[in-house]
């Protein structure tokens, strides 16, 4: 049932379509929100603009500008900014850049310290030597009780990352890939990793380094090339650490403990250090913050006024549960602005457009470079993107107080993160975790919509196409299907993802745009 927008003093632009050229084919000016918002609109873009300054001025960033294709994509990062805000105001507006501000500093340090590393730039043999290459696709719980030394995530800056910005980043890796072999019909993220490291792309640093059996078949594909590169041309020693596939199963948990000891171990064997229990708990600690946190921004997004939704709720999520895992003590103060910001929007019953329609959970992987849709979804139709797969990870805390006991369940509590990393724990054990829990969240969230991107490289989703089908209709949830390649837009182009979900509400739902000025947006012709 719609929502009326509760403030009529709403300031700025009412079309936001005219905010694009169709010549130019992005935006020809920035968006109008009245004094107040454009101020802090314009400073936060400031802001975003002397963390990439800050970063140019880092050892060995220049040298790798040239020496790296992908580098150039972060020029575009004020742009991506600008697309997950479209139309917000108060606290929306500032939830996202309080949100964003820091993964783009989180990214901007992972760079940093690649180019530092790195042996064909930066070149600081001390500080590679004490650092552990992890897979981008891996929960980083077993380094928590290592404070001295550094997790290098590559990954993230050279292809996730870079795929937010420019939609054509991973087209070049993907043809590299497939001209070497491998097959066109997996997944296009560890495919374009692989690119990128036989293309010679990747920074080369670490004393050694951790590959993780998630998040499927085409993963380990990726793995198994990248790993042959790392060890026998760089001599940096992998480990494989291997997640269990029944992961909601009592009796692989065993197994799962031992391997996260096994990769521990390896760890201290490599650098001769030993594992620190007093670090780790402080970690844990940190990780039930982020827990909670996340649980009482859903509890609110539950509500007839969420605050805190869509991509960005996803991303950040990403960083902070996945990538530092506890492990930097940086985020719980941005978590607690959050907080603040989520609170204060709620009790003003502030909304991110005049009309709220429909309540949708987000299902599925989404496309990495239509990553900005779910905000149109918002000013276009007026569908609110409550909460997404990614970011319905663990709902239980994890032991946080050193104890004999604590010590030997933490091996447990970290495999059981590593089982739930964002991209796993609901393409993996089975339809109770994939189909049923979905339906559990509609309820709990009050959704009456599903959007279900259906990546067609992920043979777990698309093997249950039709229980989805099957299922929305017994409980009369409408179920918008949105196809697309997740990192290849020449599969998809974004106005034929926009388009698919168009036509669900014209023809199914019998709706019109709240705005039709950006129904169809001029951007399938530009990298951006």
């Amino acid at each position: 049932m719609a929502t009326v927008f509760n403030n009529k003093d709403r300031k700025g632009d009412k079309e936001l379509g005219a905010l694009y050229s169709e010549k130019l084919r992005v935006r020809k000016r920035r968006e109008w929100r009245g004094v107040k918002d454009t101020m802090y609109d314009y400073g936060r873009w400031l802001y975003l603009w002397s963390i990439m300054v800050n970063c140019t001025m880092s050892k060995g960033f220049i040298k790798g500008m040239f020496r790296y294709r992908w580098m150039s994509n972060y020029l575009f990062v004020p742009h991506m900014l600008d697309k997950f805000t479209i139309g917000l105001r108060d606290e929306p507006l500032r939830i996202t850049h309080t949100a964003m501000d820091f993964v783009v500093y989180d990214v901007a340090e992972s760079i940093k310290n690649c180019m530092r590393g790195d042996r064909r730039v930066g070149n600081d043999v001390e500080y590679s030597q004490n650092c552990v290459l992890c897979d981008e696709n891996a929960m980083t719980a077993f380094m928590m009780g290592f404070p001295t030394v550094k997790a290098i995530l590559r990954e993230v800056p050279t292809m996730f990352s870079a795929n937010l910005l420019n939609q054509y980043s991973t087209t070049h890796y993907l043809d590299i890939a497939q001209q070497f072999g491998l097959p066109g019909d997996v997944c296009p993220m560890p495919e374009a990793e692989v690119g990128i490291s036989i293309d010679d792309d990747f920074p080369v640093l670490g004393k050694c380094a951790v590959q993780v059996n998630t998040t499927c078949d085409g993963s380990l594909l990726g793995n198994g090339v990248i790993a042959k590169r790392l060890e026998r041309e760089y001599g940096i020693p992998t480990f494989q650490l291997v997640a269990p596939m029944r992961h909601k199963e009592e009796d692989v948990q065993e197994y799962a403990a031992n391997d996260i000891k096994a990769a521990i171990n390896f760890i201290e064997d490599q650098f001769g250090v030993k594992w620190d229990w007093k670090h780790y708990f402080e970690c844990a600690k940190r990780v039930n913050q982020t827990t909670r946190d996340r649980m009482q921004w859903l509890e609110i997004n539950s509500t007839n006024y969420p605050q805190f939704v869509g991509a960005v709720f996803s991303l950040y999520n990403d960083t902070n549960y996945m990538g530092n895992c506890g492990r930097s003590a940086d985020f719980p103060p941005i978590n607690d602005k959050i907080n603040k910001l989520v609170m204060q929007g709620y009790e003003k019953k502030t909304m991110m457009a005049k009309e709220y329609r429909h309540r949708c959970i987000v299902w599925g992987v989404q496309p990495q470079y239509c990553i900005d849709m779910l905000y149109w979804m918002v000013q276009c139709w007026g569908v609110v993107p409550l909460t997404d797969m990614l970011s319905m990870v663990i709902d239980r805390e994890i032991a946080e107080e050193d104890t004999p006991e604590n010590r030997e369940q933490a091996y447990y509590d970290m495999a059981w993160l590593n089982e739930n990393m964002i991209m796993r724990n609901r393409t993996h054990g089975g339809y109770k975790v994939l189909v049923d829990e979905l339906w559990e969240f509609c309820e709990k969230m009050n959704a009456d919509m599903v959007m279900m991107w259906e990546h067609m490289s992920c043979k777990a989703l698309c093997g249950m196409h039709g229980q989805f089908e099957e299922q929305a209709r017994e409980r009369g949830i409408n179920l918008v299907w949105v196809s697309h390649d997740l990192c290849d837009p020449r599969v998809y182009t974004r106005n034929a993802i926009r388009g698919q979900f168009s036509a669900y509400m014209r023809t199914v739902m019998r709706e019109e745009p709240l705005d039709p000025s950006i129904e169809t947006l001029p951007d399938d012709g530009n990298a951006l």
